[in-house]
């Protein structure tokens, strides 16, 4: 058995948050090997029925009515109520995993899955026996942050950006037990990186396009919420200046839908996939991303200096209007409601690449550097210090076999 285990609590309401559980379990592999367990479990959805419908309900919105989604949120709010000290829902499953697993300690990367959850694996393991952390990935605060976030008993709580952890202070939060960390991205993400000549070879060999021609990447999350098929038509006034990035998540439909269209429209270059592991890549390889407000796509696109462009088509999630306006007031970050607003800033970008150039500069203002390590090593510690051991992490990035 591990001599450190750690429990992830996560759910797929959008792709962001098991794609930080997924990464955090990566790192605790890269740097401690078998020493750490990490068990991720999708906790809303596994643990009851009144739950995973709800995961359904907010994906269905994402894709269809992302305006709907402010009614939706004043409901979750509701939680913060249900679960002030306990859990309601699903409690008998996270009982019958706190028994078997018994962490050393519990890390929420998801705002339903703080209050309650963490009082009641202190009844059952004992005060002394756990530790309880929570990683938030909102860039700010206000209207769209949810209360449940805040558990002001939580031993450790990492926010994303300064902004986001003044907004928990506000809540309740103990400035002492707050830390601000950053991307949480995969190890890879971090070796993966791109020169200027790496790019055009990736451009031209890796997705068969022009190495030097400026490049727009359309985005969409795992679940493939996107309007493509929309978009595309105004790019092609300027096809032989510009190319194309076309993902389409976990939708069939739609990616069988752009290749058609591609197929019809071969004067404007396009490289087109469905769920792709290489978004790290693919950011890299572009000079403009458009992407809903997802922190995870976002945050990943700023550490990879791929300027934003914030799809707004059908309306602006409460959460994803923390992101925009971290971008918007802190950059300038353009947004679109419709395709003939995308179409209007392509024209005017290519007519007058400065503008695009002045908007780059402004967006990688906002960067900035760090050891992705010392989240991972802080969560690790906090767990050895019930665990009653000690572990040192392996060097990263990692000497070559043979060395």
């Amino acid at each position: 058995m591990s001599r450190v285990r750690i429990l992830v609590l996560t759910s797929s309401t959008g792709a962001g948050h098991d794609a930080r559980a997924q990464a955090f379990a990566e790192w605790c592999f890269e740097l401690y090997r078998h020493d750490v367990d990490v068990r991720i479990e999708q906790m809303l959805e596994k643990s009851s029925g009144f739950f995973k419908a709800g995961v359904n309900l907010y994906n269905w919105i994402q894709k269809k009515s992302p305006w709907l989604h402010k009614l939706f949120y004043l409901f979750v709010e509701l939680l913060s109520v249900l679960n002030r000290t306990s859990v309601s829902f699903g409690r008998a499953y996270y009982e019958q995993v706190l028994h078997s697993y018994r962490p050393h300690l519990i890390f929420s990367v998801h705002d339903c899955l703080n209050r309650g959850y963490f009082q009641l694996a202190r009844k059952i393991l004992g005060a002394d026996h756990v530790r309880c952390a929570t990683y938030c990935g909102e860039f700010s605060g206000g209207f769209g942050y949810s209360v449940n976030w805040v558990e002001p008993t939580a031993d450790l709580y990492l926010s994303r950006t300064t902004t986001a952890r003044d907004y928990a202070l506000k809540l309740g939060m103990p400035p002492e037990r707050t830390r601000v960390r950053g991307y949480l991205m995969q190890p890879r993400a971090y070796l993966e990186v791109l020169n200027e000549q790496t790019r055009r070879t990736y451009r031209e060999l890796h997705l068969e396009l022009y190495p030097d021609r400026f490049t727009v990447f359309l985005a969409t999350g795992g679940n493939g919420a996107n309007n493509h098929l929309e978009l595309l038509p105004v790019l092609l006034p300027h096809a032989e200046k510009l190319q194309v990035i076309v993902i389409c998540g976990r939708n069939r439909e739609a990616f069988n839908e752009v290749v058609h269209w591609r197929a019809e429209h071969p004067e404007l270059e396009c490289y087109v996939d469905g769920f792709s592991e290489e978004v790290h890549l693919l950011m890299q390889a572009s000079d403009a991303i458009l992407t809903r407000g997802g922190t995870t796509t976002c945050a990943k696109a700023l550490h990879f200096r791929c300027p934003i462009i914030f799809n707004a088509l059908g309306g602006i999630m409460p959460q994803e209007v923390l992101t925009v306006k971290y971008f918007s007031r802190g950059c300038g970050a353009q947004q679109v409601a419709n395709a003939q607003e995308f179409g209007v800033l392509i024209d005017r970008w290519m007519k007058t690449p400065i503008d695009y150039q002045q908007f780059r500069r402004k967006f990688l203002d906002l960067r900035y550097e760090e050891n992705p390590t010392v989240l991972i090593e802080e969560l690790v510690e906090l767990a050895q210090s019930v665990a009653g051991t000690t572990l040192h992490p392996r060097p990263f990035p990692p000497k070559p076999r043979g060395h």
